[in-house]
C-alpha cells in the first residue's frame, strides 16, 4: 500500500566486506529526527543516532517510526535494534517518534506504515543504528579501561573485559561514549547469535491496552478542547449549497457552526451536543452527476467496459490462439463488490492551531500526509508542525487517508481552540474510501489430456493509483489492481492478463493486502473449476504447476499436510485449498466448511501456513495471520458496499457485519522456517481466505462461487 519510490543513495545498504561472525556493512543514520523533536531529559544520555537513547540509568530508549494498529510494530522493530545492541530488554522503553525525515520508510519514500512493509523496510536500518551504538559502547568501556575494544565483549546491557572480569552498565558508559565518534561501517550479527530475533517476546503493549491505559484517538484530551462533528453530502461528489444553522446553535453547549470543504462542521463542548445540533441543521446538498448512481448501473458499466480490449499487464505466449485450438474451453465471470474498512475505532483527530505552531494527535498510518495537510492549511512551516501519533483502533490502509485530519486542522484554525474531531461509525460507513469493485472475465483454454493450455484474465474496476499516485499508473495499469493476477505463480503456458480502469465515481483507497485481495479469490476459485473440469484434485493440480515456485509449494504443501488433506473430513464438512504469494511473503490456507439443511454456511476450521522469510516475533506472526483471516472472512461471508441514489446503503454493523465470536473457526498457524529476508505479515495471510472457503463450499454443493459475498443456496 502506497508508492514505492526511490531514495537518496547514502540510505541504501553497501556491502563492503563479511569478515568475523557478521556482516561488514557501510550506512547513514541521522544523529537527530528534527529541531523539534523533544529534547532528553537527562542531559549526559548517550544518543547515537535517531533511533536510539541510552540514558545514564541504564535505560534504552528505542524509537519506532511506524504507527501500532494491532500489527505488532511496536514490539518487533524495537527487538531489530535491541538484539543488535545487545540491550537489556527489560530497560527497554519504546516511544513513537515524531514526523520527520530521519524516520522515513525507506520503501516508500516517507513516513508512512503500509504496504506491510514495517519490517522489511526497517530490517537493516533499525539493526545498524543498534549495532552502531553497541560499537561505540564497547569502545567506551574500552577507553575506560584502557584496553583493547577486541578485548570486550556486550551482554544484556553491560560490557563485559573477559581477561579481568570487569562489567560496566549501558548507563555507566553513557556520558563517555557521548563524547566519541559514531562508527561509518559496523558488523551486524549472523541469524545465529541473534538473541530476541526469532524468539516470542511479549508485545510491549498489551499491558496497557488490557488495562485500559492506552492512549487511542478518541482518548485524548486536552484543556479547553472543543468536539466536532461534520455534515456530509450523503452523494459521492455532492457539495453544499446552503443551510440554516439556528436549530444547531439552539442546542446547549452547541458554540459554532459554519461551512468546512467537505461539509458543515458544528463545534460543541462536547460529542453528544454536537451530535444533536448536527442532527438538527437544515442542509440544502448540490447532489451533482452521480445522484442516479447505482449498484446495478454499475455492474452495466463493467459490462460494457469489459468487452474493450484494455491495456495488458502480463501476456505469455499466445493465449488467443492456443485458446482457439484447445480440446475444450472454459469461461468464467467473477465479481467482488466494494468494501469498507470498517475499522473499530472510527475516524477521529484532534488539532490545536495557534498562530505559533500546530499540534495533531491523530490515529494515522501517515505522518508525513498528516504534517503536510496541516501546512498546506495552516501556511506553518514544517518544523512548526507536530505529529503526535496515537494507538489506532484499525487503519487497514484507511488511516492513511487525509481527510479526517484536514477537517480537523481547518476547523481548530477557523474557532481558534483545540478541536477533536469525531467520525461516527455512519460517516465511517459512508465516507470511506472502499476497496474497489471489479468484474472479471476468464477463459481457460485445455488440452486433449486435461492438461491446462492457457489463462487469459480481463480485469474491470477503478484505480486506486489513479487517485493517489497518478504518476504510477503507467501505460494504463495500475500495478495494484492487477497484482495477483499479473503475478499467476502456476506454470501455464500461454497466459494473458488484460486490465480496462474505469471508474464510476465511487472513492477507492487501500484496503487490506489491496488487489491481492480481490484477484487471489478470482484466479484460486478459477483454479479449481480448472481441476474440477479435467478431474484433478486441486491441491494435486497446484503442485504440478508450482515446481518452479518452490516458496509458494512449501506453504502449500505443509497446509494440505496439517489439514489432512487426502483423507476424509468429518462427517458434513467439506474442505478448500488456496494459495497466493504477496508482499514479499507466502501463504497456504485450507477451509473446513459445512451447509446446513437450511442452507448455512460454516466455517469450522483453517489451517494456514506461511513463510514470510526470517521471522522477528513468532506471536505476532501467528496473531497476524488469525486477525488476516478473520479480517477476511467476515468480507468473504457477509460484506458489500451497495449503492443507490448515488448514496452508501449501508451504515454500521446491523448491516455490514464483522465476523463475530460464535462463529469464529478454529485457527491453526503454521510458519515455514526460512532464512529468507523477511517479508510483509500484516496482509498476506488475507487472499487465500475466500477463495479456501469458496472452494469448499463449490466441493460441497458441486457449483463454483463466482462472486462475493458468498451466497449458499
Amino acid at each position: 500500500m502506497g508508492e514505492m519510490v526511490a531514495i537518496g543513495r547514502r540510505n541504501f545498504l553497501k556491502i563492503t566486506a563479511a569478515a568475523g561472525g557478521g556482516l561488514l556493512v557501510g550506512f547513514y543514520l541521522p544523529e537527530r529526527a528534527s529541531a523539534s523533536e523533544p529534547a532528553s531529559s537527562d542531559p549526559a544520555a548517550f544518543v547515537p543516532n535517531a533511533w536510539i537513547r541510552v540514558g545514564t540509568d541504564d535505560v534504552v530508549t528505542l524509537m519506532v517510526a511506524s504507527s501500532e494498529m494491532g500489527q505488532g510494530v511496536m514490539t518487533a522493530i524495537p527487538m531489530l535494534a535491541a538484539d543488535e545492541m545487545d540491550a537489556d530488554w527489560s530497560r527497554v522503553r519504546i516511544e513513537t517518534a515524531p514526523a520527520a525525515r530521519a524516520y522515513f520508510n525507506p520503501l516508500i519514500g516517507q513516513q508512512l506504515t503500509g504496504g506491510s512493509t514495517a519490517v522489511r523496510a526497517f530490517w537493516m536500518p533499525v539493526r545498524q543504528a543498534g549495532a552502531a551504538a553497541r560499537a561505540v559502547l564497547l569502545d567506551a568501556a574500552a577507553e575506560t579501561w584502557q584496553v583493547p575494544a577486541a578485548e570486550c565483549r556486550t551482554e544484556n546491557g553491560a560490557v563485559i573485559h573477559p581477561p579481568s572480569g570487569r562489567r560496566l552498565g549501558y548507563g555507566a558508559l553513557a556520558r563517555r561514549a557521548a563524547t566519541l565518534p559514531v562508527p561509518k561501517t559496523v558488523f551486524l550479527k549472523e541469524p545465529s547469535e541473534f538473541r530476541l530475533i526469532g524468539t516470542p517476546v511479549p508485545r510491549v503493549d498489551t499491558h496497557a491496552k488490557v488495562t485500559g491505559k492506552a492512549v487511542f484517538g478518541q482518548d485524548v484530551q486536552l484543556r479547553g478542547m472543543l468536539t466536532a462533528l461534520v455534515l456530509r453530502c450523503p452523494v459521492f461528489g455532492g457539495k453544499l449549497a446552503g443551510f440554516e444553522a439556528a436549530a444547531a446553535l439552539a442546542v446547549p453547549g452547541v458554540r459554532r457552526v459554519f461551512a468546512i470543504d467537505s461539509g458543515v462542521a458544528v463545534v460543541a463542548d462536547g460529542f453528544w451536543p454536537a451530535k444533536v445540533g448536527r442532527d438538527a441543521l437544515r442542509v440544502r446538498w448540490e447532489e451533482g452527476a452521480l445522484a442516479g448512481l447505482s449498484s446495478a448501473l454499475i455492474e452495466q458499466r463493467f459490462q460494457a467496459a469489459a468487452r474493450r480490449p484494455g491495456a495488458v499487464a502480463r501476456s505469455v505466449g499466445n493465449a488467443g490462439a492456443a485458446e482457439a485450438r484447445s480440446a475444450r474451453k472454459l469461461d468464467a465471470i467473477y465479481q467482488v463488490p466494494y468494501l469498507a474498512h470498517a475499522c473499530m475505532e472510527p475516524m477521529n483527530c484532534t488539532a490545536d492551531v495557534r498562530p505559533d505552531g500546530c499540534d495533531i494527535w491523530v490515529p494515522t498510518q501517515a505522518q508525513t500526509g498528516a504534517q503536510q495537510t496541516a501546512v498546506r492549511i495552516t501556511g506553518l512551516a514544517e518544523e512548526r508542525v507536530r505529529i503526535h501519533t496515537t494507538f489506532l483502533g484499525g487503519g487497514f490502509g484507511r488511516r492513511s487517508e487525509q481527510d479526517f485530519v484536514a477537517e480537523a486542522v481547518q476547523i481548530s484554525k477557523a474557532v481558534g481552540a483545540p478541536v477533536k474531531l469525531q467520525w461516527t461509525r455512519e460517516d465511517d460507513m459512508r465516507h470511506d474510501f472502499y476497496r474497489p469493485a471489479t468484474y472479471n472475465r476468464l477463459s481457460a483454454g485445455i488440452g486433449a489430456h486435461g492438461a491446462l493450455q492457457s489463462w487469459r484474465h480481463h480485469i474491470v474496476g477503478p484505480s486506486i493509483f489513479a487517485r493517489v499516485f497518478p504518476k504510477s499508473v503507467k501505460n494504463g495499469i495500475d500495478p495494484t489492481s492487477v497484482e495477483g493476477a499479473a503475478n499467476l505463480p502456476y506454470a501455464v503456458p500461454n497466459i494473458h492478463v488484460s486490465y480496462v480502469l474505469d471508474d464510476p465515481g465511487v472513492p477507492v483507497g487501500f484496503w487490506r493486502s489491496v488487489g491481492s485481495s480481490q484477484n487471489t479469490f478470482v484466479t484460486e476459485c478459477f483454479l479449481d473449476e480448472i481441476a474440477h473440469a479435467t478431474g484433478k484434485d486441486p491441491y494435486q493440480l497446484r503442485r504440478s504447476l508450482l515446481k518452479k515456485h518452490p516458496r509458494h509449494l512449501a506453504v502449500l504443501e505443509l497446509a494440505a499436510s496439517k489439514a489432512g488433506w487426502g483423507s476424509p473430513p468429518p462427517p458434513g464438512r467439506h474442505r478448500g485449498i488456496a494459495v497466493a504469494g504477496s508482499f514479499g511473503s507466502y501463504v497456504a490456507e485450507v477451509a473446513e466448511v459445512s451447509i446446513s439443511e437450511r442452507g448455512r454456511l460454516r466455517v469450522h476450521r483453517v489451517v494456514c501456513a506461511v513463510d514470510c522469510g526470517m521471522v522477528v516475533n513468532p506471536d505476532t506472526v501467528v496473531a497476524q495471520m488469525e486477525s488476516a483471516i478473520v479480517f477476511g472472512l467476515s468480507a468473504a461471508l457477509a460484506d458489500e458496499i451497495t449503492i443507490k441514489d448515488g448514496r452508501v446503503q449501508q451504515s454500521n454493523f446491523d448491516n455490514y457485519p464483522v465476523l463475530r465470536m460464535d462463529n469464529m473457526p478454529e485457527i491453526e498457524v503454521h510458519i515455514v522456517h526460512s532464512a529468507e529476508s523477511p517479508g510483509g505479515i500484516g496482509e498476506p495471510g488475507t487472499p487465500p481466505i475466500a477463495p479456501a472457503v469458496a472452494n469448499a463450499v463449490f466441493a460441497a454443493t458441486g457449483r463454483p462461487v463466482r462472486r462475493l459475498p458468498i451466497r449458499v443456496g
